[in-house]
């Protein structure tokens, strides 16, 4: 399927004007509202086009196109615009336009030079929350992105995914899009997207977290609550 052909699907399946105006409208400044209304728009016809594109399993949407997965529609439109190649939120100061809005906020302040956030530990200061969040991880020592394949850790998730392609993109080609986790099968990935959901069997007795297969939640118990353990 050619790009040209499925972008012309999507903006079919959508039917909206997917201008930086229409985004600034007072009835859609709230993005989820704005998604809320998508969704609520969508007609009979548009759904079967939705599914074309998109393979839906319960609360799971599978692209078509690769292995992206995700329990939430709207993040399966974001996610269609990286085959598209559209990018609708541009910048009025530079040619630079973007998929999601908040990506052109962040951008929008490097224009401008603020950097709201700040480091309590050293005077760094950040235009991006996300960028703080990384930073932080340079004081406190953790490496919270491993991989499942090899246990190595890294800093940022960027990292582990630039390693996963270098190392293991054949062996894990389908990674969740909610944590760094990837997976040989599509199914286990599935299974594995049963612990965002919630819909896991096997429940934790420490907190609300829920599990897919009993061993999982025995490395959750022993991970997160057996050294809080009387």
């Amino acid at each position: 399927l050619c790009v040209h052909s499925l972008y012309e699907k999507v903006k079919m399946l959508y039917a909206l004007d997917f201008s930086r105006n229409a985004f600034n409208q007072p009835l859609f400044t709230n993005r989820t509202a704005f998604y809320a209304n998508v969704a609520g728009s969508l007609s009979s016809a548009s759904r079967e086009r939705y599914h074309s594109l998109v393979s839906v399993e319960g609360r799971l949407h599978s692209c078509r196109q690769c292995t992206y997965v995700t329990q939430y529609s709207a993040n399966m439109r974001t996610h269609l615009r990286r085959h598209t190649g559209e990018r609708p939120f541009q910048c009025h100061l530079c040619p630079a336009a973007f998929i999601q809005k908040i990506h052109l906020a962040g951008h929008i302040r490097t224009h401008t030079g603020e950097r709201p956030y700040s480091c309590d530990v050293c005077s760094a200061s950040f235009s991006e929350r996300s960028n703080l969040m990384k930073h932080m991880h340079t004081h406190t020592g953790e490496r919270p992105s491993s991989c499942d394949v090899c246990n190595t850790s890294f800093l940022r998730k960027s990292h582990l995914i630039t390693h996963m392609s270098r190392y293991h993109s054949k062996e894990h080609p389908y990674s969740c899009d909610q944590c760094s986790a990837s997976f040989s099968q599509k199914m286990s990935l599935v299974r594995h997207m049963r612990n965002h959901t919630g819909t896991g069997p096997f429940s934790c007795d420490h907190c609300s977290a829920s599990f897919s297969r009993n061993q999982d939640l025995v490395l959750h118990v022993s991970r997160y609550h057996e050294t809080n353990m009387p």
